[in-house]
This record gives C-alpha cells, structure tokens and sequence, in this order.
C-alpha cells in the first residue's frame, strides 16, 4: 500500500514538472496561426526548414521553426501573435569576438567545445551559448555578448 501510494505522489509531481516547464511537442506548419506561419516564412527565406514545434515556456505558448542555413542550424521562437521572441543561431568558434571565445574556452575547462550559438533577443545578441563535452557527457555553457559572465541564463 505505501509503494503505491509513493508511485502516484511520484506520477504526479513528474506530472506537474511536466506542465510547469512544458514540453516541446513537434508540429506542421498548418498547426500554427497564419501570423506565426507568416513570421516563420520571413525568417526562412533561403533556408531548409527542418521542422516546427510548439512549447509553452513559463505558462506562455511559443512556436519554433528549425532552419538550416548557409550549413548551420537556426532556430526562430515565435510567439502566437507573430512576433520573433528570439534567435539561436550556429556561428563557428573562430567567428566570435576573441573575448567570447576565450571565456567560453576558460569556462569549457577541460572539455571540448562541439558546437556554439549566439542568441539574439529583438535584434541584439544576448549571449553565446556553447556545447560541450566532458568525459563523453554533454553540458552547456553561456557567457554574454562581450564574454562577460551572466547574471542568469538567457
């Protein structure tokens, strides 16, 4: 009696995670709000489209396009009204400031650093985000816009 008692305590707190922080769930195009598709073809124009999601993140709706352009990924978050709530981009190590870079490798540690983004917010970039991986474990790593350490992460 007392394992299935902690069994549906334990369901139901995975349960309220779960719509606390959402879960990205995939789409089509035609799932989306015409205003949302609109946005999501302006922003990838000249690019493959990998696919769209819909996510609710701190209790509000959002939809992502997953591009590939110019051979990285980008990913566009839209909000319901059509807005570009934010942008993660793919961008070589070697093509961000020095600054970035070596803060961003100091913070890397030993690991190796697989891949790096910049993220922009209403057209200005917030921080760089970078993968990297560490005894065959993969963790990530942000700095701001100029290397500088984040009061919180973006």
């Amino acid at each position: 009696m007392k394992q299935n008692h902690l069994w549906t305590l334990l369901t139901g707190f995975l349960l309220l995670i779960t719509a606390a922080y959402g879960a990205e769930k995939q789409i089509k195009k035609t799932d989306m709000p015409a205003v949302v598709q609109k946005t999501a073809d302006e922003q990838s124009a000249g690019a493959a489209v990998r696919g769209y999601a819909k996510d609710t993140e701190d209790g509000k709706l959002e939809y992502e396009v997953e591009l590939v352009s110019n051979g990285h990924t980008k990913d566009v978050t839209i909000d319901p009204q059509g807005n570009v709530l934010e942008v993660e981009e793919q961008v070589a190590l070697d093509a961000v400031p020095a600054n970035v870079r070596d803060r961003l490798q100091m913070r890397a540690g030993k690991g190796r650093i697989t891949k790096v983004e910049s993220l922009t917010k209403k057209g200005n970039i917030v921080a760089y985000e970078a993968q990297v991986m560490t005894g065959g474990r993969y963790s990530e790593i942000q700095v701001g816009p100029h290397g500088e350490k984040l009061e919180h992460e973006e």
